[in-house]
């Protein structure tokens, strides 16, 4: 496995990769990889002849006061799971690699940031599009793999890759989840004993949602409330409950096609996000 520090490495790596008339996937991540993260790579190697994964903790999706210090960063220990997994090249920039002196550059979508959790983190998806456009370009990808847990994210993605003309097929995986319905997550670890075990309530929340749906209910509000009844009897701290197109992330009053649920609640130290799928009967 190929590990790269520059742009000029990188691109040298894969330049080599597409004269020999292969493939690209990428897999963007933070670091601290666990079992959702490989099953991206196990994606990824599925769409293209070569995989390239980025680690790298972007300082500009993170707010004054959030956890970019604290953000565990394993680097070593990423990179023997990344070569376990067959990865191909994996990517390990600097900051000033991808934000060099004089960086003037930013990408900024217009309304999909303007919802759910863009409404807290208000400058975090214009940090996850101007890096994502970044590695895109660094990257050269024919096809880029997100997980579906961070959904928002992902229709960010979809949407700047589709506004902006990029060659690029935009693949969403399905989220990975404990045996108990906790979706896997980094900041998992921040989670106290009793708090890991009242976590659950999200999945149990999501998975009653998509199961009303599915027995015919249509009205939003009535599926959100039962939602939010579940998340509070949990002792979590609700930041958002919602019911939204899973295109544009507009809230819905009615469930009369395929929708997301979404919900974001703090738990001590851990905000935790996830959602689900609504699918009304035909």
């Amino acid at each position: 496995m190929i590990q790269a520090r520059t742009v000029a490495a990188l691109r040298e790596a894969t330049d080599r990769i597409r004269a020999e008339g292969e493939t690209l996937a990428f897999v963007p991540t933070m670091g601290c990889l666990h079992a959702g993260h490989l099953a991206l790579v196990e994606r990824a190697r599925t769409e293209a002849d070569r995989v390239v994964v980025s680690v790298f903790v972007n300082p500009s999706q993170f707010a004054p006061g959030e956890d970019l210090a604290a953000y565990p960063r394993v680097e070593e220990a990423d990179c023997a799971k990344l070569e376990a997994a067959g990865v191909d090249i994996v990517f390990l920039p600097t900051e000033d690699a991808l934000y060099p002196a004089g960086d003037q550059t930013i990408v900024e979508l217009s309304a999909i940031p303007n919802h759910l959790c863009g409404l807290t983190r208000p400058i975090h998806f214009r940090g996850v599009a101007t890096v994502c456009a970044k590695l895109f370009g660094a990257v050269g990808p024919d096809v880029v793999v997100f997980g579906e847990k961070d959904f928002q994210q992902l229709a960010v993605i979809r949407r700047m890759v589709s506004d902006l003309l990029l060659p690029i097929q935009v693949v969403g995986v399905a989220t990975v989840r404990e045996p108990d319905g906790l979706a896997l997550s980094s900041r998992n670890q921040y989670l106290s004993p009793d708090e890991r075990e009242r976590a659950c309530s999200l999945h149990r929340a999501l998975r009653d949602a998509a199961e009303r749906v599915a027995d015919g209910e249509r009205d939003a509000q009535t599926i959100r409330q039962h939602m939010e009844a579940t998340l509070t009897e949990s002792g979590s701290i609700l930041d958002y409950v919602a019911v939204v197109d899973p295109e544009t992330l507009d809230p819905l009053d009615t469930v009369e096609a395929e929708a997301r649920a979404l919900v974001a609640v703090q738990f001590g130290a851990a905000r935790l996000i996830d959602n689900i799928a609504l699918r009304p009967p035909a």
